[in-house]
C-alpha cells in the first residue's frame, strides 16, 4: 500500500511538472513571437505596415500605415509589413530642344536629388504607388515627371530669364517639381542645372554683348581717372606756383622795406624787379590755362571718337537690317508676280481650250443642222418648197401652241366695254370688234414668214392683200 501511494504520488508530482513545463513553453512561445514581430524603424527607412490597419484620424479607411523613426507590432495573419529606403536618389536630366516662350530651343542639362519623403500624407503617398519599385524604377519615373515640368516651366520664359536670373528659374523649376513629385511620395533635395545653350546661338550672342559692354565701361572708367587725374596734376601745379609767388612776393617785399631806408637808388631796381616778377606769373598762368585747355580739347576728342563709334556701328546694324529687308521685299515680289503670270497664263490657256471647244461643239451642230437639211431635200426629191412643206408640217403644232399661248396665261381681271349698239359697216358691233381686235393682236403666220426673210408656202394661205384683192375680183 505505501509503495502505490508513493508510485501515484509521483505520477502526480511528474504530471504537475509536467504541466508547468507547458505553461512555460507556452509563455516562452508567445513571448518569442511577439519579440519576433515587433518590429523596429531604423533612421534611413520608412516602415510600411498593410493589411488591416484601422482608420485613420479623420475616419476614412487606410491602405497602409506608415512609421519613421519609431517601432509597431505587426499582428500575425493580418497585417504584413516592408520597409522603404529613404536614401537619396540622384537623377542626371538631360534636357535638349526644350521650346522657350520666345520659340527658341534650349538645352538644359541639369542633376536633381531626390528621395522617399518623410512628411505626413506624402509618405502615404510613397506607401501607395512606390512601395516594392526597385531604385531604377523610381528614378524613372522622377526622371518622366521632371522632364515635363522643365518643359512646361521653359515655355513660360524668356531666354533672357532662364539665362540670367538663375535663382528665379531654380525655384520655378523647385516649386513644380516638388509638387508634381509629392504626388507620388517623393520629395526634392536640391537641384543644379549646370549649363544652359541653345541651337541658334542666342545665349552666347547676350554673352559677347555683355562682354562688349562691360570692356567699353572699363575704357570709359579708365578715360575718365586719366581726365581727372591730368586735372589734379594741374590744379596742384598751379597752387604750388601760386604759393611760392606769394612766398617770394613776401620776401621781395620785405626786403624792399628794408632797403629802402639804405639807398633811394634801390627804389627803381625794386620796381623794376616787381614789374618783372609779375610778369612772370602771369606768364606761368597763362602757359598753365593752355595746358589745362589742351586737355580738355584731348578728352572732348575722345569722346566725339567714342560718339562716331558708336553712331557708326548703329548707322551700320540699320543698314544690313534695311538691306535685308529690301532683298526679302525685292524676292517676295518676284514670287508674287511670278505667281501672278502662271495663274494668268493658265486662266488665258483654259479660256482658249474653251473657246476652242465651243467654237468645234457649234460647228459640229451647224454641221449635223446642215446634214439633216440635206437629208429632209433629198427627200422631197430635191425640191425646196416640199422641204419647207415637210419642216412646216413637223413645226406647225408647236406654232400653233405658240400663237394660242400669247393670250393664254394673259390675266384680265375685269374689262367693262360701252356699248352703245352702234353697227360698223360690216354689221358687227362694238363687244365683237373689241374681241376681233384682242385676237388680232397675235401676229399672223405670213408676217412672222415675212420676218423671217420667207415666204408662205400658197397651201397655208396668201397674204392679207392678195386675199382682200381675191376678193373684190
Amino acid at each position: 500500500m505505501k509503495l502505490f501511494a508513493s508510485a501515484t504520488a509521483a505520477a502526480a508530482d511528474f504530471s504537475a511538472l509536467v504541466l508547468v513545463c507547458v505553461i512555460v513553453l507556452l509563455v516562452l512561445t508567445t513571448m518569442i513571437v511577439i519579440f519576433s514581430r515587433y518590429r523596429k524603424c531604423p533612421s534611413d527607412k520608412v516602415l510600411v505596415i498593410y493589411g488591416k490597419v484601422g482608420a485613420g484620424s479623420d475616419g476614412s479607411s487606410r491602405s497602409s500605415k506608415c512609421i519613421h523613426g519609431g517601432a509597431a507590432f505587426i499582428w500575425p495573419v493580418i497585417q504584413a509589413y516592408e520597409y522603404m529606403d529613404l536614401t537619396p536618389i540622384s537623377i542626371s536630366v538631360d534636357l535638349r530642344n526644350a521650346l522657350s516662350k520666345q520659340h527658341i530651343r534650349v538645352d538644359v542639362p541639369s542633376r536633381f536629388t531626390v528621395g522617399i519623403s518623410t512628411e505626413n500624407g506624402v509618405m502615404q503617398n510613397a506607401a501607395e504607388r512606390l512601395l516594392g519599385m526597385k531604385t531604377d524604377d523610381i528614378k524613372q519615373v522622377a526622371e518622366d515627371i521632371i522632364f515635363g515640368q522643365m518643359r512646361l516651366i521653359i515655355a513660360t520664359m524668356d531666354i533672357e530669364e532662364i539665362n540670367a536670373d538663375r535663382d528665379k528659374f531654380l525655384e520655378a523649376v523647385s516649386s513644380n517639381v516638388e509638387t508634381e513629385l509629392k504626388k507620388i511620395g517623393l520629395r526634392l533635395i536640391n537641384v543644379n542645372v549646370t549649363d544652359i545653350t541653345d541651337e541658334s546661338g542666342y545665349i552666347e550672342a547676350l554673352g559677347q554683348e555683355a562682354a562688349a559692354q562691360a570692356i567699353n565701361t572699363a575704357k570709359v572708367s579708365v578715360a575718365e581717372a586719366e581726365r581727372s587725374g591730368a586735372i589734379g596734376s594741374a590744379e596742384a601745379e598751379r597752387e604750388k606756383r601760386i604759393r611760392v609767388s606769394q612766398s617770394n612776393s613776401a620776401a621781395v617785399a620785405g626786403e624792399n622795406e628794408a632797403k629802402v631806408q639804405i639807398a633811394e637808388s634801390e627804389a627803381l631796381r625794386r620796381e623794376r624787379e616787381a614789374e618783372a616778377m609779375k610778369r612772370a606769373i602771369a606768364a606761368e598762368n597763362i602757359q598753365t590755362a593752355k595746358a589745362q585747355e589742351e586737355s580738355y580739347g584731348a578728352q572732348q576728342a575722345a569722346e566725339i571718337a567714342r560718339a562716331n563709334l558708336e553712331q557708326a556701328k548703329l548707322e551700320a546694324d540699320i543698314l544690313v537690317k534695311a538691306q535685308i529687308k529690301k532683298k526679302e521685299l525685292e524676292l517676295q515680289a518676284e514670287a508674287e508676280a511670278e505667281q501672278i503670270r502662271r495663274k494668268a497664263k493658265g486662266e488665258a490657256d483654259a479660256t482658249l481650250l474653251k473657246m476652242q471647244a465651243e467654237a468645234d461643239g457649234l460647228r459640229e451642230i451647224l454641221m449635223k443642222q446642215a446634214e439633216g437639211f440635206a437629208e429632209i431635200v433629198r427627200a422631197a426629191g430635191g425640191a425646196s418648197d416640199d422641204a419647207i412643206r415637210l419642216m412646216l408640217a413637223d413645226k406647225m403644232e408647236e406654232l400653233t401652241r405658240i400663237q394660242v399661248d400669247a393670250i393664254k396665261n394673259l390675266k384680265i381681271d375685269k374689262i367693262t366695254v360701252w356699248d352703245g349698239g352702234a353697227q360698223t359697216p360690216d354689221g358687227k358691233g362694238s363687244t365683237a370688234n373689241f374681241v376681233s381686235g384682242l385676237m388680232k393682236s397675235i401676229p399672223p403666220m405670213n408676217e412672222m414668214f415675212n420676218m423671217a426673210g420667207m415666204q408662205l408656202p400658197e397651201f397655208l394661205g396668201k397674204p392679207v392683200e392678195e386675199a382682200a384683192a381675191a376678193e373684190e375680183k
